[in-house]
């Protein structure tokens, strides 16, 4: 077992920049924290720190020591506060997963009805899907928002349902859209600067099969994995993107954004998965009861 104590003090001697300035601050001997640190060398068999001018630094072993010690300690500093509101029985947490790929403009929205429970403490991962049925499976998220539905898996106990099929609409700065782009969509999109989605969106491959049923062939000038930043490069000047129609509501919090068009055959669709667990979450269900209406 690895000694905290011994790593509490090496934390603080790096963090001090010597053995004198971290005894002052413990208020210990100076030998008797050089003697607690070499036990921590002795246990990792590496050395951690090495003489520098009149202080020490941190040897290759020492940086990755001290990055996980900086880790362990800073979440230590939060437990108190963690554990006094988890036993007044004020915090409403919420841990959230969301897939790479899925519209953040449209998790906002889904989001929204729950953002203003008192006392919300509220998480959000970003991984991919796979990573995250497997966070989901072992409690360690409530609900995970994807853009599709959890493989059937037995071992998993998970729940999927579809909450949105939202149309998509193209929206970019006034710049670029003009009233004769207006008027000639979508073909105008073959003479205007497009954003999209990655193809780890589950939306692109909709869009690029719309592309060709519609004979366009816009110039793509930028790929981004998350919505909120594509918007932002957008509404810089950079180009003409689509988002759903139900993320659009957030577009207004961005100057200088027009609605260019809609691509109503083109959905993004989002899944809502649970565990078993998930299913008797009270902020899920105010979730989910709030997105079927």
């Amino acid at each position: 077992m690895l000694n905290y104590r011994h790593l509490h003090y090496f934390w603080v001697v790096t963090k001090e920049g010597g053995f004198a300035r971290a005894a002052e601050r413990l208020n210990m001997a100076v030998q008797t924290i050089s003697a607690q640190v070499r036990e921590l060398e002795k246990a990792l068999g590496h050395q951690l720190l090495k003489p520098s001018g009149r202080g020490v630094a941190l040897t290759e072993a020492g940086q990755a020591a001290f990055a996980r010690a900086e880790e362990i300690f800073q979440l230590g500093q939060c437990l108190p506060d963690e554990v006094r509101e988890a036993a007044s029985g004020k915090v409403a947490r919420l841990a959230v997963g969301l897939s790479d790929g899925l519209s953040k403009l449209a998790a906002h929205a889904l989001l929204e009805p729950v953002l203003s429970t008192p006392h919300l403490r509220l998480i959000c991962h970003e991984g991919e899907f796979e990573q995250l049925l497997s966070e989901l499976a072992l409690h360690h998220l409530d609900i995970v928002l994807a853009g599709q539905a959890a493989p059937r898996n037995p071992n998993l106990r998970l729940t999927s349902e579809k909450l949105v099929d939202s149309p998509v609409e193209w929206y970019g700065p006034a710049r670029l859209v003009r009233k004769t782009e207006r008027d000639r969509f979508p073909q105008s999109l073959n003479d205007l600067p497009v954003l999209l989605p990655t193809r780890h969106s589950a939306l692109r491959p909709a869009l690029d099969h719309w592309f060709e049923t519609q004979g366009l062939r816009p110039r793509i000038i930028g790929e981004f994995e998350d919505s909120a930043l594509l918007a932002v490069f957008a509404a810089r000047g950079l180009g003409v993107f689509p988002v759903s129609r139900l993320g659009a509501d957030d577009i207004g919090l961005m100057r200088g954004l027009r609605l260019l068009g809609s691509s109503d055959d083109v959905k993004e669709e989002i899944h809502a998965i649970r565990s078993r667990r998930g299913q008797h979450h009270p902020l899920v269900t105010q979730l989910l009861t709030a997105a079927r209406s």
